[in-house]
């Protein structure tokens, strides 16, 4: 085990043996030092990694499926963009993995969804490459202490394998890349695409933006990709608290990824 607690136990519970090196929730110049060595990316002037994500350069709403299972299966509206897959499918896709996974290198992020803390729910990034577990450091709340990230336990598991590939004869998916949300299960597996913003978009979260005025009064803009939310929300005269994926509870309104909270009717 590296850089932490020894994880194996719970990433054999998931099914994922006989797994390589376990990085845990290591530094950031340790995953630039990773991705770098990896030949992942390349570091540029100033800093910023840059990758190549090959033929997918955005997200793939046509891969995405949620899995027909007994917990939520009379809870969700089927559709169009709720495309259901069965669990039998879901499994198969979820045991190639663990075979994949034999051997290599494994590189685990500990983080929260939701700056609220009485909203936040913890989660776990396991992947195949350290430019995309740097990714999910810096994209969610990163926990503060080594005692904190030692008791964390994840109520949700995203496994990102963009090098696996489906094969829709025989899989169901609509491609070779495929994002799967197990409701019960609290996991979601990703592959077949490099894109990172699967990982992020696969945690659970309202999509709209949100901002507060002088008077605390808090809007909220709804809308799909390109409505103009961005726009809106990013008014002069109005504090913007996110401008993509906030949450929403009965005492606040809060970024997803961190920032500024709204409790009630007063901006924190």
């Amino acid at each position: 085990m590296l850089n932490g607690k020894d994880i194996r136990p719970q990433l054999e519970g998931l099914g994922f043996k006989n797994v390589g090196n376990i990085y845990w929730n290591a530094s950031t110049p340790h995953r630039y030092e990773e991705i770098t060595r990896r030949r992942e990316g390349n570091m540029v002037h100033l800093g910023p990694v840059v990758v190549r994500t090959e033929h997918h350069m955005s997200r793939s709403p046509e891969d995405k499926f949620i899995v027909r299972e007994p917990s939520s299966v009379d809870k969700i509206w089927w559709g169009s963009v709720n495309k259901g897959i069965e669990e039998e499918k879901f499994m198969r896709l979820f045991y190639w993995p663990q075979a994949y996974f034999q051997n290599k290198d494994v590189f685990v992020q500990e983080c929260y969804a939701g700056a609220a803390f009485s909203c936040r729910i913890p989660i776990r990034v396991v992947t195949e490459t350290a430019w995309h577990c740097l990714f999910a450091r810096n994209m969610f709340i990163q926990i503060k202490t080594g005692e904190e990230a030692h008791d964390h336990q994840p109520e949700f598991t995203v496994i990102n394998v963009p090098r696996f590939h489906a094969v829709p004869e025989l899989d169901g998916t609509s491609s070779e890349a495929f994002i799967l949300l197990h409701p019960g299960g609290k996991l979601v597996p990703v592959g077949g695409t490099s894109y990172a913003g699967e990982i992020r978009k696969s945690v659970l979260s309202m999509h709209c933006s949100t901002n507060v005025g002088d008077e605390d009064d808090p809007a909220i803009f709804f809308g799909l990709s390109g409505a103009g939310k961005t726009t809106l929300s990013a008014h002069p005269k109005r504090r913007l608290v996110g401008d993509d994926e906030q949450g929403w509870s009965e005492e606040r309104i809060f970024n997803v990824e961190g920032g500024l909270l709204c409790q009630g009717d007063k901006a924190l």
